[in-house]
């Protein structure tokens, strides 16, 4: 039997893409994960992350990504929510897939768990059963496996916007380094970068803030 675990990075930041994961394993290999040590990414430091992610991606049957850029997400939210793009790429990666996986575990974003079940497959082209559980990446050593692999493939996208624009933070509102980039990008080149979430609020109040200045002045 196989099962596959599904998580995402970056479902909630202002600056930088949104990627999902999908791993997938042999159910009688499962204990190797645990062996291994593999638990939610947000519990692990950076350096665990990347020490694990090579060894997972060495142990699981088979792995990718989906990477959805700020645009994207921006064009996409006129026609369908977030949860909405989020399941449609799961099923885009797990009818992408050599193996077709029997079980999938997925973190939910929905309210209603079994929501996001019912999302994904609309979207598939095999019979798979999915389990859709909040904080399957804590229940699930396969989900955090994945959860890892989402997340240092996040990091190093921002390390790549950093290399060349300078410090950004972690990409998220509550950040101020991340909004004190955004601030300082806008006021020298008078618009927000390709790489942040415009239809975000967090970017509407920054925009809405500099209108209300120039308004004043």
């Amino acid at each position: 039997m196989i099962i596959a675990g599904i998580d995402e990075a970056g479902r909630g930041p202002v600056v930088g893409p949104m990627v999902i994961a999908i791993a997938s394993i042999e159910k009688k290999s499962e204990d190797s994960l645990i062996e291994l040590g593999v638990k939610d990414s947000k519990l692990l430091s950076p350096r665990q992350r990347n020490i694990f992610a090579p060894k997972i991606r060495k142990m699981v049957k088979e792995f990718s990504f989906a990477m959805i850029s700020p645009k994207e997400i921006d064009d996409l939210r006129d026609r369908k929510s977030l949860n909405e793009i989020e399941a449609m790429r799961i099923g885009e990666l797990l009818n992408g897939l050599k193996t077709k996986p029997d079980k999938a575990y997925v973190d939910s974003p929905d309210v209603l768990a079994k929501n996001f079940a019912k999302r994904i497959h609309n979207y598939l082209d095999f019979e798979c059963h999915i389990v859709s559980e909040h904080k399957a990446d804590l229940n699930y050593p396969i989900v955090s496996a994945a959860s890892i692999l989402a997340k240092t493939v996040r990091d190093k996208e921002i390390k790549k916007l950093e290399k060349v624009h300078g410090k950004i933070g972690s990409g998220y509102s509550h950040d101020p380094d991340t909004i004190d980039f955004l601030n300082k990008w806008l006021n020298e080149k008078n618009s927000l970068p390709e790489f942040s979430r415009k239809s975000w609020e967090t970017s509407k109040t920054i925009l809405d803030k500099k209108f209300q200045k120039k308004l004043f002045e």
